[in-house]
């Protein structure tokens, strides 16, 4: 599974950075390292919405530092795990 993470400036701004630690850490405790692989991306085109990630092409958008846990849980864990 790829999880672009998207690392335009507005996105950098609302906290992409804390957002692909975070993933990163979920990934490991999950031990989904073989499974999931974390990229970026400079803009996914949905700069007004919060942070915005692609998972194997499908855009999800409004990610913050706060909800990363529950988004990878929602849409990444789901589907990986």
């Amino acid at each position: 599974m790829k999880v672009l993470i998207c690392i335009g400036s507005a996105c950098h701004v609302n906290g992409s950075y804390r957002v692909r630690e975070r993933f990163a850490e979920l990934v490991r405790q999950n031990h989904l390292e073989d499974r999931v692989q974390l990229g970026s991306s400079i803009c996914l085109g949905h700069c007004d919405q919060g942070v915005s990630i692609q998972v194997d092409g499908r855009l999800i958008t409004g990610v913050t530092p706060e909800n990363a846990e529950s988004v990878f849980e929602n849409h990444i864990l789901k589907e990986a795990g």
